[in-house]
């Protein structure tokens, strides 16, 4: 960022811990992994009609891709572009793995998993702000999330690819809410298996 960007924002949001912020159109959101390989899973909501949300599939199908990287453009059930991804330090960014749950821990992991702290667990908490519940989380994007497809079509997920300081920065096109899970995952590679801090800035322009 240089001296004459206006920063709006700027937080650093705990290990594990939920946010979510308002991004006005024309502003761009920055996601920093500050200490490498952490996943951070994102949702993102229309600010004044928020049944207007991101869509997984739609993102998939026009850019073509499975991968979220600079030039991406973040499409909402809706068919409207919602955020371009306009700088993309790391490279490549899940939007096919989802979100990890108290369920799909135990069913992973084992029985003993089945009471730690999820990112469903956290999107619930962070949406419930905004009137929303668990039937409004739908599929997201995991930035920082090394998910390769296999040659079965499977995913796997593997060792992260982000060093520290890694970021990716998106511009709003239109007013957005901003929902994160800082991934609490301890059971898979996603985050080096020890959940770090992230930083995030909104900025105009």
């Amino acid at each position: 960022m240089t001296d004459t960007v206006t920063t709006l924002f700027d937080q650093v949001v705990p290990a594990q811990a939920p946010f979510s912020t308002l991004v006005r159109a024309g502003q761009t959101i920055r996601i920093e992994d500050m200490e490498g390989c952490q996943a951070v899973d994102t949702l993102f909501y229309r600010a004044d009609d928020m049944g207007e949300r991101y869509s997984s599939q739609d993102t998939v199908r026009v850019q073509g891709a499975a991968y979220v990287t600079t030039g991406t453009r973040v499409m909402s059930n809706e068919g409207r572009v919602m955020l371009v991804v306009t700088a993309d330090s790391c490279g490549r960014h899940d939007t096919s793995a989802g979100a990890c749950s108290c369920e799909s821990n135990t069913v992973r992991f084992g029985h003993a998993t089945k009471y730690l702290h999820a990112c469903r667990e956290n999107f619930a908490i962070e949406v419930a702000k905004y009137g929303l519940s668990k039937r409004d989380i739908v599929p997201n994007i995991n930035f920082f999330m090394n998910v390769p497809i296999e040659q079965d079509g499977g995913l796997a997920i593997v060792d992260g690819v982000s060093a520290p300081g890694d970021y990716v920065e998106l511009r709003a096109e239109m007013d957005v809410i901003c929902v994160i899970s800082n991934c609490p995952q301890i059971n898979n590679p996603c985050n080096g298996f020890n959940p770090t801090p992230i930083r995030v800035t909104v900025r105009e322009g």
